[in-house]
């Protein structure tokens, strides 16, 4: 989840005196625990704790789902924006897909993912499956197939970031320029600075 759309009333901030420098952040439940040192000022922890929602957010978007918690998540997608309507018989990971990002064969229930997808926010994920799901329904792009995606809030933000990393895939190498490739985060792990 990115931090600006996390909600900062379920942010918890703990403040320790034998904390003296480090800070750090879980998720429990629905809300985000923020350790800090007692010490710190109200901007600092402010600072923080931004700091670390955008940490702990970039952890969560490396996580890969394996192809069951792709089936799961389609079917929870399917549930609540397509009135269940849209039933895979599979979803998974595919790497033969460098033009798309997804692709489905409605007459078998299939869905393919392009793995160029894996370590993106949950967000576009979750779009593609939907994109895809939709397509179970109507095969083409026509009207009907996007008024099925104008029930899922991020369609216009997830198009934007796809938009995005094509774009930038097309700018030219800038020799010295330091390109960062994210490692794997497993689930309930915790982000920490110091």
């Amino acid at each position: 989840m990115p931090p600006e759309a996390h909600d900062r009333s379920r942010v918890e901030v703990r403040r320790s005196a034998r904390r003296s420098r480090t800070v750090s952040a879980y998720r429990e439940g629905d809300r985000t625990v923020v350790l800090i040192p007692a010490r710190m000022s109200h901007a600092e922890e402010q600072r923080w704790v931004a700091q670390m929602l955008e940490k702990l957010a970039a952890q969560e978007s490396r996580r890969v789902p394996g192809d069951e918690a792709l089936m799961t998540r389609a079917r929870e997608l399917s549930a609540a924006y397509l009135g269940d309507r849209a039933r895979p018989s599979q979803v998974r990971w595919v790497t033969n897909q460098n033009s798309r990002w997804g692709s489905c064969t409605p007459s078998e229930g299939t869905i393919r993912l392009s793995h160029r997808l894996q370590g993106m926010p949950e967000y576009v994920l979750d779009y593609v499956l939907l994109h895809e799901l939709a397509h179970l329904l109507v095969p083409d792009h026509g009207p009907a197939f996007w008024a099925l995606l104008e029930a899922y809030p991020r369609t216009e933000r997830a198009r934007g970031y796809l938009e995005g990393v094509v774009s930038a895939a097309r700018l030219p190498h800038i020799p010295g320029a330091r390109h960062a490739a994210p490692g794997p985060a497993g689930p309930g792990q915790a982000a920490s600075c110091g």
